[in-house]
């Protein structure tokens, strides 16, 4: 099957009109927080609090994101495996091991990037 440039744009413009949606290369940014959960993950994986992933609200899982403190300028790549974060104005839920590789101590802002 045969994509064109249109239909690719098409598919492009309905992610945009969805609130919250990331399309794959797009760069977010936002507030962060990280997160201790000793619960499974949304896709069925034990939380390893010192992994390098996170949660986000409609990124696939799998896959893999940078993420980079604004304030510090530090970054990590992690991998989507949860949903979250459920707080208002908060983009992305870090693992703790992901967080203390950003420097975080509590919130913080950051922007993403979503890698191919």
């Amino acid at each position: 099957m045969k994509v064109g440039f249109g239909q690719i744009a098409v598919v492009l413009g309905m992610l945009a009109a969805v609130p919250g949606a990331v399309s794959p290369a797009a760069a977010q940014s936002g507030k962060a927080s990280w997160y201790g959960s000793g619960h499974r993950t949304a896709n069925g994986e034990h939380y390893n609090p010192y992994g390098l992933t996170a949660a986000h609200r409609t990124l696939p899982f799998g896959t893999r994101v940078r993420v980079e403190n604004r304030v510090t300028g530090r970054s990590v790549v992690v991998r989507i495996n949860d949903r979250g974060p459920f707080v208002r104005g908060r983009i992305i839920d870090l693992s703790k091991g992901s967080a203390r590789a950003l420097g975080m101590r509590g919130t913080t802002y950051v922007s993403l990037r979503v890698l191919n």
